[in-house]
């Protein structure tokens, strides 16, 4: 079984990621994270913990000589500003009165104020720790990790920016990508990147935030992932499940959802047409299901919209309440991004290819990367196979 789990507060020592069910012989090396890792703390409108932060996973078991070994993967990700933190965030009980920087305030929109009467914490620091962004360092490890694996198969994973408020960008799932990469929102049409930073500017100026959609596209996925048999079987349902799990996000649709509902039928179905040069010996005439049908991918690119709301701690505070005295305050502000959308496209991306690589190997199994490569080709000779009459 594929799977992974992360630990760690936004403020403590660091963040540990565990990848459970990669195969025996995939390339890693703690370089090819740190990749991933940097592209995460990159984009306009960041805020001032990614000038304290350079992140790097260090990998502490599951890897030798820049090979996994089948057993689990573990990282470390050190976190520098704990160093600001030592006696509030330390794990050992307080040797007389300490410093707890403790948090009664509620941050209207934070996990803060359900996560304070769930666990029953009188101090808000208890829940914000865990609940800040700063968790997404290590699923962009975790993902890293996954991609590496993905990489031996072909399926690349992709991101931009579709829209920064009221600002919308052409985007297709045939990018540009190398220049999204060099734009600092990850937007391609330079005219267009330069109106999201006006409209960043404009949002930090006010003392406010601002959310918009960014989207995720994976190509080279084979036919057959997930499966229409039960509901969390669905491929579509664990896309959506690990794209609503990312900090803000509040929308996920899986090509174009929501457009299409005001469309008709007969306007965004994808028609199969025979095409003996594609592996599968078929091939649509266009891609509005966005990769998948019934819970299972379709060999078309997987194209995803994820909505990401405007975070909700601000400069200028939203009336609030002390939950431990019933007194009507201003909300707390913490260190902050004014906006995230151009970094979550980093996570989504991660996200996808958790769900990706738990599908894969769902499907083909393997315990070294070479079982796993026999297994899928010969999957894919079957479809030529089936296709022959074509």
């Amino acid at each position: 079984m594929f799977r992974y789990l992360t630990a760690g507060e936004s403020h403590g020592p660091g963040l540990t990621v565990i990848v459970e069910g990669v195969p025996a012989g995939v390339e890693l090396t703690e370089e090819y994270i740190a990749e991933q890792l940097g592209r995460r703390q990159r984009g306009y409108g960041r805020g001032g913990r990614m000038k304290i932060e350079t992140d790097r996973a260090v990998l502490r078991g599951g890897v030798r000589l820049g090979e996994t070994l089948g057993s689990p993967v573990a990282m470390v990700i050190e976190n520098k500003d704990f160093a600001n933190w030592t006696e509030a965030m330390s794990p050992a009980p307080p040797d007389g009165e300490v410093d707890r920087k403790e948090n009664t305030r509620v941050v209207p929109g934070h996990a803060d104020f359900p996560g304070a009467l769930k666990y029953m914490a009188h101090d808000m620091r208890n829940v914000l720790e865990r609940s800040s962004a700063r968790e997404t360092a290590a699923r962009v490890a975790a993902g890293a990790v996954a991609t590496a694996f993905l990489d031996v198969f072909g399926i690349e994973i992709h991101s931009q920016v579709a829209s920064v408020g009221s600002v919308e960008a052409d985007v297709s799932d045939a990018a540009d990508w190398a220049a999204v990469e060099e734009s600092d929102v990850r937007v391609e049409d330079p005219d267009v990147a330069q109106q999201v930073r006006d409209a960043i500017d404009a949002s930090k100026a006010n003392r406010t935030t601002i959310g918009g959609v960014f989207q995720v596209v994976a190509t080279g996925v084979p036919v057959g992932l997930g499966s229409h048999i039960q509901w969390d079987r669905k491929l579509s349902g664990r896309i959506a499940q690990a794209m609503m799990s990312i900090n803000a996000v509040k929308g996920v649709e899986i090509g174009r959802g929501f457009g299409n509902t005001r469309r008709p039928g007969h306007d965004i179905q994808d028609i199969v047409v025979p095409d003996p040069d594609d592996l599968r010996r078929f091939s649509r005439t266009s891609n509005e299901a966005g990769g998948i049908e019934g819970g299972m991918s379709n060999g078309e690119p997987i194209v995803t919209y994820v909505a990401i709301k405007p975070i909700a701690t601000m400069t200028r505070p939203l009336p609030s309440v002390d939950v431990n005295t019933g007194e009507i305050i201003e909300a707390p502000y913490h260190r902050s991004d004014v906006c995230q959308v151009p970094p979550a496209c980093v996570v989504g991306e991660a996200m996808m290819a958790l769900v990706l690589a738990h599908a894969m190997l769902e499907k083909f199994g393997g315990d070294h990367i070479s079982e796993t490569q026999r297994n899928v080709a010969g999957y894919i000779e079957s479809h030529r196979e089936f296709g022959t009459s074509v």
